[in-house]
């Protein structure tokens, strides 16, 4: 099993590792499972979540590939590239959620890019956690790092955390 390249997928260590690109609204917060979101987690190890404010909160990590060991033959044979996700509302207030990742070259200029969203998330639908998950191949030789980048804000502006939550991110390399 390839291992997962994002530090503090989860929240266990607050808002570690993660550059706030967008904090909006009572900013990005860290909640234990299930939380007001009511919903456990599919894996039981994960006990924690990152949750959204009324106004566009999104974080990132940026992985230096170098960094993580990979050689520069390991990462021109193109190996396949997985960006997992899990997300959900509130049954109380609805809210968008969006993810990016990028696979960048030694400069981050960008080689390929995955959109997910802004879905919106309904309160009168199903408000269990959902996984987003794109795998990147036939991308040319060059890649060096990989730009991961989630989140979204509530629909109502309700002051609080009302926003999509988000946990279990991963980025894997089958190299």
């Amino acid at each position: 099993m390839a291992r997962n390249l994002l530090k503090n997928p989860n929240g266990d260590e607050q808002l570690d590792s993660w550059e706030l690109t967008e904090n909006g609204g009572n900013l990005w917060k860290v909640e234990d499972m299930p939380g007001d979101c009511g919903h456990d987690f599919y894996n039981e190890e994960v006990t924690k979540y990152f949750v959204t404010s009324f106004e566009l909160c999104l974080k990132r990590q940026v992985i230096d590939l170098l960094e993580e060991g990979y050689s520069p033959d390991q990462l021109d044979a193109q190996p396949p590239v997985t960006v997992e996700d899990w997300f959900c509302g509130r049954t109380d207030c609805g809210c968008t959620y969006q993810m990016t990742a990028c696979l960048l070259d030694e400069n981050q200029e960008v080689l390929q890019e995955y959109n997910h969203g802004p879905e919106t998330l309904d309160p009168e639908a199903d408000c269990s956690w959902k996984q987003v998950s794109h795998t990147f191949s036939d991308y040319g030789p060059g890649m060096r790092f990989i730009s991961f980048e989630h989140g979204g804000n509530d629909t109502s502006f309700w002051n609080g955390w009302y926003g999509v939550r988000v946990t279990g991110s991963s980025v894997t390399l089958q190299a």
